[in-house]
């Protein structure tokens, strides 16, 4: 692959783009595509068809890259354009000054541009064109094969993710089409492979979209984008669009540029933003109308949840609950929450929130804009144990607010405990607790305080302890136990924990899980 062939490909890119370009912007499906995908993806590689065209000088494959990239980066509009424009930037920081790239190098630049892709987007969705990209590093890591070969099976395996896009993200599957972005991805790609193996055909119009609205709805929110000058601290930029909207990207050119793209609902302030790290330059700002509303195939509601733990997030995702993990003692963002519900494809969303902090960033949430029609109703839970409750009585076949009742008192009806371990000294209602001591919640209050010293404390006392927790909760009755296991707990304790409670108290039910919490040894329910 030389630079004469790397020209060609930006040619055949632009004609494929062209032809396609009426049936991808068809696909209209919010949050995963521009109102014009196709419009976006065909400008950004005509900018950096005519960038190419215009270098005067051009010394190989890997210069003709960059030049192409940098054009794609200024040309580039929408999320869709941004993230084109990175993978060719991958494709280029890869190849460096090389004359002409080989199968082997072809297959490092595809491997490369999928890490430069996905790292410019702030949160990666499943089922987009980053996807199809990740598909198709993974395919030809490794290969030794002539180009041709190796563009060849890169565009079958993009082809292939493609088919998969509406089984990974529900908004697509209820509008019955494959992701707009990634359609255009695949266009790319099988110029590719056509002008490297000499194979290229007449690109074919299949995107099974949805018709277009016939009305112009007002705007709901605003896609807003500019390129930035200057040395930004990128994480903090990102962060600070996040709590603004969503579809937040920031990709850089390799020389001190980035092309900035969120959708927000204050234009002022994904500008401002900005002002406060570089010198912003092209605004432009267009209209996110809202799209026809989908036909659910089933009931038109949904339950999500946002937890901390990935083991207690597993274990909701194999109840077939959309689930928000987030590190301990952290937040999400906006545009984290903002995602888990306007991903589903559905008008009401019920969110159960494990904590008081969770749950007030996502009552933060609900009344955001970017959320449109959507009913949103946030269960208050302070304890994941309560979210496992509510969701024991949840019943889809309900209706929605019958069954959102049902969760709430469920939730509330709910004992909880907690066992952890004293960070520092401190004063309680039942004596001093010195840094490294097992501390006993119930309900918030505490009732035990062990003294073992040391930062692990000996598993017997651990058992001990939360024994006497579990004992002063099923006081006052109980029928079902459930408890979470944290990081820190000792291998086993939940099984002598049943061992001991069924001698105890045979009458009573215990079921147990691993929470993945760090911050307690053990979470405890009582239904």
């Amino acid at each position: 692959m030389d630079k004469a062939s790397v020209a060609a490909w930006a040619r055949a890119c632009v004609h494929s783009l062209d032809v396609l370009c009426p049936a991808i912007n068809d696909i209209n499906v919010y949050p995963v595509a521009d109102s014009d995908t196709g419009s976006n993806l065909l400008h950004t590689m005509t900018g950096a068809e005519a960038a190419l065209a215009a270098e005067p000088e051009v010394t190989g494959a890997g210069h003709a890259l960059s030049v192409l990239a940098r054009g794609a980066l200024r040309s580039a509009r929408g999320n869709s354009g941004v993230i084109l424009s990175q993978v060719l930037r991958g494709l280029a920081a890869s190849a460096g000054r090389l004359p002409e790239l080989d199968g082997s190098a072809l297959a490092e630049a595809f491997v490369h541009a999928d890490k430069v892709a996905t790292e410019a987007v702030a949160r990666p969705v499943a089922g987009t064109m980053l996807s199809v990209m990740h598909a198709v590093a993974s395919a030809v890591a490794g290969e030794r094969r002539p180009p041709g070969d190796v563009a060849t099976l890169a565009a079958k395996a993009a082809a292939e993710a493609l088919e998969q896009t509406p089984r990974q993200l529900p908004v697509l599957a209820a509008a019955g089409v494959v992701d707009a972005g990634a359609r255009g991805l695949v266009a790319v790609l099988d110029a590719l492979a056509g002008v490297v193996s000499g194979t290229s055909t007449e690109p074919v119009r299949s995107c099974e979209a949805a018709p277009a609205p016939e009305a112009g709805p007002a705007p709901y929110a605003w896609e807003v984008m500019y390129l930035l000058e200057g040395e930004p601290d990128l994480p903090a930029f990102r962060r600070r669009l996040s709590g603004l909207g969503d579809s937040v990207t920031v990709a850089g050119d390799g020389s001190g540029g980035y092309a900035v793209h969120v959708h927000c609902a204050d234009i002022g302030a994904a500008i401002e933003a900005g002002l406060d790290y570089g010198r912003p330059r092209q605004v432009r700002v267009e209209p996110l109308i809202t799209p026809t509303p989908l036909e659910p195939a089933g009931p038109d509601r949904e339950v999500v949840a946002v937890v901390h733990g990935e083991p207690l997030a597993e274990l909701l995702r194999a109840e077939g609950i959309a689930v928000l993990a987030v590190r301990s003692q952290t937040v999400p963002s906006v545009e984290e929450l903002l995602g888990l519900i306007t991903e589903r494809a559905v008008g009401h969303v019920t969110v159960l929130a494990a904590t008081p902090e969770l749950t007030a960033a996502v009552d933060a949430t609900t009344g955001h804009r970017m959320i449109g029609d959507r009913d949103v109703v946030v269960i208050p839970c302070v304890s994941p144990v309560q979210v496992l409750a509510a969701l024991a009585v949840h019943d889809p076949g309900r209706r929605a607010n019958d069954d959102v009742v049902a969760m709430a008192e469920a939730a509330a009806a709910t004992r909880r405990g907690e066992l952890a371990v004293a960070r520092e000294e401190s004063i309680t209602w039942v004596g001093r607790a010195h840094a490294g001591d097992l501390i006993g919640f119930v309900d918030g209050e505490v009732v035990l305080v062990e003294r073992v010293g040391g930062t692990e404390p000996p598993r017997e006392r651990v058992l001990g302890a939360a024994l006497a927790v579990l004992n002063r909760m099923l006081a006052v009755g109980g029928e079902l136990v459930t408890v979470l296991a944290g990081d820190s707990a000792p291998a086993d304790l939940a099984a002598e924990l049943a061992e001991r409670l069924r001698a105890e108290r045979p009458e009573v039910e215990f079921v147990s899980y691993p929470g993945g919490q760090s911050d307690a040894v053990m979470l405890i329910g009582v239904e």
